[in-house]
C-alpha cells in the first residue's frame, strides 16, 4: 500500500531495514510517526493525561528524559511488518507511575488504593494489546523499561528529610532518601544495562525473539479462528 511505503521512507521502524540496513535510527524516530491522524489523537491525548501528574511532580526537565518506547523488543518478535507510533512512551509513563508509586511508597497517604487503580488501568491496556493488528511487544517493552528508568529517575525525598529546616541546630537530619530506595535503583540500572545489552546484541544479529520464547506470541496476540477469518 502506498501509505505503507510512505511510512517507511520517513522513518517507520523495520527489522530488514535496523539489521540488514544500517538503519538503527528507525528505532528512535518511528516514535514520531502515526498512521494517520485518529492514531495521532489518540496518542497524544493519553500522553497529556498520563504525563500532566508526572510533569506537575518531577518537572520538565526529567521528563525530557527519552523514554525508550519498546523498539527494541518489537523488532526482536516482530520482524515482517512496519511499526509507527507512540504507545510504547504513553505504556513507558504508566511503568514510571508504578516505579514511583512503590520507591516513594511511604510518603503516599491512600497506598493499597492507588496502588490497585494503577494496577487495573495498566493491566486493561496490556489486555487491548492482544487485539489484532495491534503492537503489544513495544506496550510491553516501553512499560518494563520505563518502569526500570522510573527507579531511578523518580526518587522523591522523604518527610523526615522534608522538614528538617524546622528542626534545631545540631538536631540529628534525617536521610534524603530511604535505604530501600537506594537498593531499587541499582538493581534498576543493573537490569536496564543487562537488558539494553542484550536485546541489542541479539537485534543486530538478526535473532527472532520467538526462537528464544515460544510462547510469547499470546502475548501481542491471542489467535483464534474469528479474528483469523476477519484478517
Amino acid at each position: 500500500m502506498d501509505w505503507v511505503m510512505k511510512l517507511e521512507k520517513l522513518g517507520a521502524l523495520k527489522w530488514d531495514k535496523v539489521v540488514h540496513g544500517n538503519q538503527a535510527w528507525r528505532l528512535i524516530t518511528c516514535i514520531w510517526l502515526h498512521a494517520g491522524v485518529i492514531h495521532l489523537l489518540a496518542n497524544m491525548l493519553s500522553l497529556i493525561f498520563i504525563g500532566i501528574r508526572l510533569e506537575q511532580q518531577f518537572g520538565f526537565s526529567t521528563l525530557s528524559v527519552p523514554f525508550c518506547n519498546g523498539s527494541v523488543l518489537s523488532s526482536l518478535f516482530i520482524q515482517r511488518s512496519i511499526f509507527v507510533g507512540a504507545s510504547g512512551a504513553l505504556f513507558g509513563l504508566l511503568g514510571a507511575m508504578l516505579s514511583e508509586l512503590l520507591t516513594n511508597w511511604t510518603i503516599y497517604t491512600n497506598k493499597a488504593a492507588a496502588l490497585i487503580t494503577l494496577t487495573v488501568i495498566i493491566v486493561i491496556n496490556l489486555a487491548v494489546g492482544i487485539l489484532p493488528h495491534v503492537n503489544n511487544f513495544t506496550h510491553i517493552g516501553g512499560f518494563l523499561t520505563d518502569f526500570l528508568l522510573g527507579f531511578v529517575l523518580l526518587l522523591r525525598p522523604q518527610f523526615g528529610w522534608v522538614g528538617r529546616k524546622h528542626l534545631p541546630a545540631g538536631a540529628r537530619v534525617t536521610s534524603k532518601h530511604k535505604a530501600y530506595q537506594y537498593l531499587f535503583l541499582v538493581i534498576a540500572m543493573v537490569l536496564l544495562i543487562f537488558g539494553f545489552t542484550v536485546g541489542l546484541v541479539m537485534l543486530f544479529r538478526g535473532e527472532n525473539g520467538h526462537d528464544h520464547c515460544s510462547w510469547c506470541h499470546y502475548l501481542s496476540c491471542v489467535p483464534t479462528s474469528k479474528w483469523h477469518r476477519g484478517n
